[in-house]
């Protein structure tokens, strides 16, 4: 292409990252089509699967009955505003909402926006009590609007944009004593992620949520779930509390609730829900999205990937066990169901192993992975997954942790 077509307009624009602002360090690959598990590059390499789009893709990529839902809904309405009602938004909400068990729902466009709407709600609800505080974990990703990101307990995302929003405190993750006593007459809501994912796949105890229950209901505060990276099948259960003995006021789904499309969602107790003129989205809940959504869940449910979820889970946990013992790493691997972690141990000091290596070395391999704080190689692979895949994915991890552990015979990234 001349630089002359380039620049008429309604030409093709040149395969370039340039003109995007370096937000992520990517990995060295263009991504141009997908397939169920599969993934293929400019080059026509392909790449069995096991980032799903952190987690966005449980059905896998281009499910035949999930591109019919979206075609046919593209092809009827596309956008109309929340000002008048669709029957796709409709459908999903009450889907939702019986899964659930409870509730009425709020659509948005992504997690950020849907954990961002559940703390205003927590405001609204607890600012005439004179509540305003909320309580999250050391550890935890919520966001990076500037609520969310205040919200998250990871400071060295916070510095440069202080000063954030006032009013919230971290404790640490399981100690029940901080956070007793940091939940008081002010607090309004405690914030926890059922598993905490981008802090290092460290799932909650049943007992400390317990706790965390309990002493919201001692105080009158909000327990909220941020169920962004857990929720739709992903641990196992259609959303993460399920899987434990307690029930959050609201909570929150994004990532794989439509199959990649955005949408974000706030499930909360009807007595806790905004009402009108209290918040609002133009996009949220699109026709197109919510199609797609009812898709996914219609494919979870027909294919029984819940059960799937599980046992493919723990084949990947205790493979991963048993390569990680065999090479001298102290840590288990973690999570619920396909949100799996493989902990490599510290970033510096003898024997060190970086995910980001072990990464580059499985994308090297043909399989896709990504990393998670606390130097934890991350697995969410779609919940359609094969044992086969699986071992196929364990065989891989071996023999890049070893390439890894030797960065001289890394050799170059595809």
């Amino acid at each position: 292409m001349t630089p002359d077509a380039a620049a008429t307009p309604g030409a093709a624009a040149p395969v370039s990252t340039d003109a995007i602002m370096p937000t992520y360090r990517r990995y060295p690959v263009t991504l141009v089509r997908g397939e169920g598990m599969r993934v293929f590059d400019d080059a026509g390499r392909s790449y069995l699967d096991f980032a799903g789009g952190i987690a966005c893709v449980p059905i896998g990529h281009s499910h035949p009955r999930w591109v019919g839902a979206v075609r046919e809904q593209v092809g009827t309405l596309t956008h109309v505003s929340n000002l008048y009602a669709t029957i796709p938004q409709q459908q999903l909400a009450s889907r939702l909402v019986a899964l659930a068990g409870f509730g009425q729902v709020f659509f948005c466009n992504s997690g950020a926006e849907a954990n961002e709407a559940a703390l205003k709600l927590a405001r609204l609800r607890g600012r005439p009590q004179g509540k305003t505080k909320v309580v999250a974990l050391t550890g935890s990703f919520h966001g990076r609007t500037f609520a969310t990101l205040a919200a998250t307990g990871q400071p060295e995302k916070h510095d440069p944009y202080q000063p954030l929003p006032e009013g919230f405190v971290h404790v640490e993750p399981e100690d029940v004593a901080a956070l007793r006593e940091a939940v008081d007459d002010a607090t309004a809501a405690v914030l926890l992620e059922p598993v905490l994912g981008e802090g290092g796949v460290m799932p909650l105890s049943d007992a400390y949520l317990r706790e965390a229950r309990r002493v919201c209901d001692e105080r009158g505060s909000l327990l909220l779930f941020d169920e962004v990276q857990t929720g739709v099948g992903r641990c196992g259960t259609w959303f993460a509390f399920q899987g434990t003995t307690i029930r959050p006021d609201v909570f929150t789904l994004a990532k794989g609730l439509a199959g990649g499309l955005p949408i974000g969602a706030v499930i909360a107790e009807e007595r806790h829900a905004f009402g009108p003129g209290e918040h609002a989205s133009t996009f949220g809940g699109g026709p197109v999205p919510c199609a797609g959504a009812l898709a996914v869940l219609d494919v979870i449910e027909a294919e029984e990937l819940l059960p799937r979820a599980t046992a493919m889970g723990e084949r990947l946990r205790a493979g991963l066990a048993d390569v990680l013992d065999n090479a001298g790493r102290p840590e288990r691997p973690r999570g619920r169901g396909l949100l799996v972690g493989a902990p490599l141990g510290p970033v510096d000091g003898p024997g060190t192993i970086r995910a980001s290596a072990v990464i580059l070395a499985l994308l090297r391999r043909g399989f896709l992975a990504t990393e998670a704080g606390g130097n934890v190689v991350r697995c969410t692979p779609p919940l359609t997954v094969a044992a086969g895949e699986v071992d196929a994915f364990v065989e891989a991890f071996a023999d890049s942790l070893v390439e890894a552990s030797h960065p001289a015979a890394q050799g170059s990234a595809p």
